[in-house]
């Protein structure tokens, strides 16, 4: 079992009167991490490859920061990690250098439920020549079909963008499996595990990622981000930084105007906490394995969020005005607990709003993934209802919203 009361304990946000419910939105943040970055801003906050000692220390803190985020995503070396601003604009950053590197007639693959910021740089490329593919969710399984794949793979494709989990329909993408097939064709995959990654470890060796990114805001830190790329890959494509950048100067080179020194350090922060929650659980025997140690805690949680989600898709199949977007089921195995609701009759937001009266934060809308709410016709509706639980929230917390649902949904 999760010791909630702990994870609690340390995240401030969580002293207030509010639920957070809207976690896929931007999770809250960790008490370690401020500690971390208030640490930088008051003991180096200097620019970095000066001669004096401070600028040294400034430079070693970025490395160790970078080399955590490599071994928590289980990147060969911390070179392949590439930290930015937002998800959004690192996405953007591996497009404009990739396409530099594509002839006219090449194809990319992208799915219609992705996150935008995994579709638009990619449909972009088209005035350059580029052929962009679009495999489509099956309506009415809300699962991307791998024979659907197959059809569109072709000796011309060069990447697919894929997303891990959707911030839609909450539902695990099989990733490695996809990966294989792309990687069979000899083309690449990019992958948006933006709404994968605060629930599940992230390993993108296992995966046979060729490209992995996901924000850190919605992994308990702040507004900033990660992108990471095979070393080979990296190497190869042309730089985004000025032009007397070497080419083998990753992750440099794709961080014009370098990267944020406080943010990037902060996340040393996350390791803290997930030390503290280890002790906590008794994984003292995994201290010399950190891959094995997150396994070992995000186990933990994925039960956790697990028992959050059935508590709310059991309220929710028995209202008969209720449909909910996505598998109905909890299995930790098949989804995260982001969960998508229309209610017949009625338009999303005013379910949201009359929620928000209890002081419990729940959102509607497309989420940026507008391409699939208006290939699921729900656009009229105002989108969707969408509740998006992560470890630090309760069942009491979700009888709490029940409570504030039941009056709104009753047939």
């Amino acid at each position: 079992m999760l010791d909630v009361d702990f994870v609690r304990s340390r995240f401030p946000a969580l002293d207030g009167e509010w639920i957070f419910f809207d976690n896929a939105g931007g999770s809250q943040i960790l008490t370690p991490v401020l500690e971390r970055m208030r640490d930088y801003l008051v003991g180096c906050n200097v620019q970095h490859g000066a001669s004096y000692a401070v600028s040294h220390e400034a430079g070693a803190r970025l490395r160790a920061a970078t080399a955590a985020m490599a071994t928590y995503v289980n990147a060969a070396d911390p070179s392949e990690i590439v930290m930015g601003p937002s998800s959004t604009q690192l996405l953007r950053i591996l497009a404009g250098s990739l396409v530099q590197t594509l002839q006219p007639g090449d194809e990319i693959i992208v799915t219609n439920c992705d996150h935008e910021a995994n579709i638009g740089p990619w449909v972009e490329l088209e005035r350059s020549g580029v052929r962009v593919k679009v495999w489509r969710l099956d309506p009415d399984s809300y699962q991307l079909r791998l024979e659907d794949l197959e059809q569109l793979l072709t000796a011309r494709t060069r990447l697919v963008a894929v997303t891990h989990v959707s911030n839609v329909l909450g539902s695990i993408h099989p990733i490695a499996e996809i990966a294989r097939a792309v990687h069979e064709r000899g083309a690449m995959i990019c992958v948006d595990g933006v709404a994968y990654a605060p629930h599940r470890p992230v390993d993108v060796r296992e995966l046979d990622a060729d490209f992995y990114v996901f924000s850190f805001y919605k992994v308990y830190g702040p507004h900033h981000a990660l992108l990471y790329g095979k070393r080979e890959h990296l190497l190869r494509l042309p730089g985004m930084n000025h032009y007397f950048i070497a080419p083998t100067d990753v992750p440099y080179k794709f961080q014009p105007g370098s990267v944020n020194y406080e943010l990037s350090y902060a996340m040393l922060g996350l390791w803290d906490y997930l030390d503290e929650l280890a002790a906590r659980h008794s994984a003292a025997g995994l201290a010399d394995d950190p891959r094995e140690r997150l396994r070992f805690l995000f186990e933990r949680i994925a039960r956790h969020e697990e028992r959050l989600a059935a508590r709310l898709l059991a309220f929710l199949a028995e209202k008969p005005s209720v449909r909910v977007i996505g598998t109905a089921t909890s299995d930790r195995n098949q989804r995260v607990p982001t969960i998508s609701f229309v209610v017949d009759g009625r338009a999303s937001d005013t379910i949201t709003t009359a929620v928000d009266r209890h002081k419990i934060g729940i959102r509607y809308g497309h989420f940026y993934a507008k391409r699939l709410i208006d290939d699921l016709g729900l656009q009229a509706q105002n989108g969707v209802v969408r509740v998006s639980m992560v470890h630090y929230n309760t069942l009491d917390e979700v009888e709490r919203l029940i409570e504030a649902l039941d009056p709104l949904l009753k047939a």
